[in-house]
């Protein structure tokens, strides 16, 4: 905020010298008001409020629409806010209109790359981020990001929970929790006679169970997020996904599995 605060700086020298000057008074109200605005999106950004951030920053772009510098920064936190918030087409869509400002942006860079995430284009995230070490080497946001970006193109070509249960990375509990309930009952391997249809059923039976198993719990979602299984058996040392974590699908002696939809 340090142009504002400046520009305050000069506006009260004016007015101190002419304070019915009308042009300077317009001024300052204007700019103290900005000044409001940013603090208050900056704020809203802190606490991972991000739809109100957008709300605010919006306010912003009203308030003085055509200074460069308060534009770009308003439409950085938009693009900012509406990442962060897994909104994708809406993130994508004010990053890229950063970056039409300021094409040299290092964060509307990684939070495009962000955005590609949410949306499982981890090639196009990965590109985003090395486009900001290009930018700027000593960036540890976009190492992060890169670093994260490898692993999950590497998982997504391994298991992927969010498509084994077909919802999206911003899924919440109640999402995941229909979908877990819908195919855990298409696949329950006690529906399937024949031995490969069973077999098949079972084997998707237990992707379904991992997934719900995973998604539904904070820290092993936030592991899986962030490119690590944390029931990848090669983990595990060798152990299967579920019972050394005492969590068996099936239960104990055959197929005798009680539905959890909680």
């Amino acid at each position: 905020m340090g142009e504002a605060d400046e520009s305050l700086v000069q506006i009260r020298e004016c007015l101190k010298l002419d304070p019915d000057h009308e042009e300077c008074f317009k001024f300052y109200k204007k700019v103290k008001k900005l000044v409001k605005q940013m603090q208050s999106t900056q704020d809203l950004i802190n606490e991972g409020r991000y739809e109100d951030c957008v709300n605010k920053a919006s306010q912003m772009l009203k308030t003085e629409p055509s200074t460069f510098v308060y534009v770009h920064r308003a439409k950085s936190h938009i693009c900012h806010c509406y990442s962060q918030a897994k909104n994708v087409d809406k993130a994508m869509q004010s990053c890229k209109e950063v970056l039409e400002l300021d094409e040299n942006n290092v964060d509307a860079v990684c939070d495009l790359a962000e955005a590609y995430i949410s949306n499982d284009q981890f090639e196009e995230a990965i590109n985003e981020y090395q486009r900001a070490q290009n930018l700027d080497g000593n960036s540890q946001r976009a190492q992060d990001g890169l670093n994260k970006a490898q692993k999950l193109e590497k998982q997504s070509k391994k298991r992927d929970y969010y498509k084994i249960l077909g919802v999206r990375r911003n899924a919440n509990k109640r999402a995941i929790t229909q979908a877990y309930r819908k195919l855990a009952v298409k696949w329950h391997p006690d529906k399937y006679k024949g031995d490969e249809e069973r077999k098949r059923a079972e084997k998707m039976f237990i992707d379904i169970a991992a997934a719900k198993e995973v998604l539904s719990d904070p820290e092993k979602r936030a592991k899986f997020d962030n490119g690590e299984d944390p029931l990848d058996p090669e983990a595990q040392q060798g152990q299967g996904p579920f019972w050394n974590q005492g969590f068996n699908p099936f239960g104990q002696g055959g197929f005798q599995f009680k539905f959890h939809f909680n």
